[in-house]
């Protein structure tokens, strides 16, 4: 079991919006999809766009650069571009958002 950190309170994260943050040295995109909270790497697979701009839709985020689809739960690439993402456990302590490294 690795660390886990605060990252933002719930009432900063409204539905469908995310935020980035930086731990372990990687920047991780944090989103709110309205059923859960879900952190993925914040990097496209496809052409590194931040997947924190795009825009969310249910579970579902959309790179703002080219249009890649990634689940946010899973980290699966839903395009035929792109390859899958590193996910993270996210932890809701209260009204914490925390994730585990």
């Amino acid at each position: 079991m690795g660390d886990i950190t605060r990252v933002a309170g719930k009432g900063e994260l409204g539905i469908g919006q995310s935020i980035v943050v930086e731990l372990g040295g990687q920047k991780i995109a944090v989103f709110n999809s309205g059923d859960g909270y879900y952190a993925i790497s914040d990097t496209c697979t496809h052409r590194g766009g931040p997947l924190s701009e795009g825009h969310v839709e249910g579970a579902v985020v959309t790179c703002p650069w080219h249009g890649a689809r990634f689940d946010l739960r899973t980290g699966n690439v839903l395009t035929p571009f792109g390859k899958d993402l590193s996910t993270y456990n996210v932890v809701i302590d209260g009204d914490d958002i925390k994730i585990q490294m």
